[in-house]
């Protein structure tokens, strides 16, 4: 038959073309749907029979599609002398569409490989998205590059070469880039930030948990649950605070004041000073210190006892006292109970201990609990918080008039 239709279109060349042509083109189609339905499936299976995650990544569904395409292409470049008045314009399409082809499975590659990287926890927190996308950003360029070249039929060594006019606009127009890929390298290299992270970047008001780093962006989701972008090269430019070291060592700081108004600051008399000696407290700091008053032979010294306790002082014993014996605090660190320079709103009494969790709810919890004692206690110790008059306070002293 084959021959019978030889001999018809032997007097008709041209016809004899456009027919092998045209079968080249249904060969082509039915290669690219065998590929696709019988051989791809087969593959797949294949690999998802294996343990190996590697290759799922490397002959994923959507790269064994984009690999399946090579063969229809490959038949076309073959057969193009079929139509020699085309040829040249069929050779350089299939030339562009196997560049586009080849750029875009590589693409899919890298992707497959920065998924499969991320599912490790063990490099989880160091991501490479940022040095994938500027691999990808390169290839793009290249094939780019290459098209051009294929369309303007020179090489590609000579499309670079010109490019070197464009140069300061290029670099204009990729500054930001550019820039992000400089950090990305420092952010990664130096262990600066990882998905995960909880930062604050006071310039863009972010505070919260990092929830991805790509070349050009850092998202963070904040505890409001909106989402802030930063450009990464911005990261680096400014100053951020990382939460990690705190949430790696378990602790978590408490440093609040409460300020004591100067006014009710005062020497203990003795009445005070026995409510202090029952308290188990501060019993051991009044019977301490009243022993210092007596010398070896048993005499006292000229100083009193009421002259040598006051009462913000016991307070602050009172306080380190009760706060060692916390169990929701980190007896590994010291607690100090310390007196800040006194100033316009009274005397700063500071809390400086570390809680033994770093969940968020138990930790405001353990907080909240120490200052309700304290604001609590402080009428034992006849001592006043500071504050500034409100309205009431106007009221009580026109109704005193």
């Amino acid at each position: 038959m084959l021959e019978k239709l030889e001999e018809i279109t032997a007097p008709l060349p041209w016809i004899n073309n456009h027919v092998k042509f045209f079968a080249v083109i249904v060969l082509a189609v039915i290669s690219y749907y065998l590929i696709k339905n019988i051989i791809i499936p087969i593959i797949r299976k294949a690999v998802k029979s294996t343990s190996s995650q590697v290759d799922d990544v490397i002959l994923s569904r959507k790269a064994l599609k984009k690999i399946s395409l090579f063969v229809p292409l490959f038949i076309f470049d073959s057969f193009a002398y079929l139509e020699p008045s085309i040829q040249s314009l069929l050779s350089r399409l299939v030339s562009i569409l196997f560049i586009i082809n080849f750029t875009l499975l590589v693409g899919t590659i890298l992707s497959g490989i920065n998924e499969l990287y991320e599912k490790n926890e063990k490099y989880k927190e160091r991501p490479i998205k940022g040095y994938i996308q500027t691999i990808k950003i390169v290839i793009y360029i290249l094939g780019t590059m290459m098209i051009a070249g294929i369309i303007l039929g020179r090489s590609p060594l000579e499309i670079i070469a010109g490019l070197g006019v464009f140069a300061a606009i290029l670099a204009l127009l990729f500054r930001d880039i550019i820039l992000s890929f400089v950090a990305s390298i420092q952010i990664s290299s130096n262990d600066l930030v990882r998905v995960g992270d909880w930062i604050e970047v006071s310039k863009y008001g972010a505070d919260g948990e990092v929830a991805d780093i790509s070349l050009t962006v850092i998202k963070v989701q904040n505890w409001d649950k909106t989402i802030t972008t930063i450009p990464t090269y911005k990261l680096i430019e400014d100053s951020f605070k990382n939460w990690r070291g705190m949430r790696d060592s378990g602790v978590r700081r408490i440093k609040r004041s409460i300020n004591i108004d100067q006014s009710s600051i005062k020497f203990c008399q003795k009445e005070l000073l026995s409510k202090f000696a029952k308290n188990k407290f501060t019993a051991e700091y009044i019977k301490g210190n009243t022993a210092k008053t007596v010398q070896p032979s048993g005499e006292k010294t000229n100083e009193s006892e009421e002259n040598k306790f006051t009462n913000i002082g016991v307070f602050r014993f009172y306080l380190k006292k009760y706060l060692s014996g916390r169990d929701d605090l980190d007896r590994r660190y010291d607690v100090i109970v310390r007196q800040l320079p006194s100033g316009p709103e009274g005397v700063p009494i500071e809390i400086y201990a570390f809680a033994n969790t770093t969940d968020f709810i138990k930790y405001e919890n353990t907080q909240a609990e120490i200052f309700d004692h304290v604001l609590a206690v402080l009428p034992q110790f006849e001592l006043n918080v500071f504050q500034h008059p409100t309205g009431n306070d106007f009221k009580n002293v026109l109704k005193t008039d």
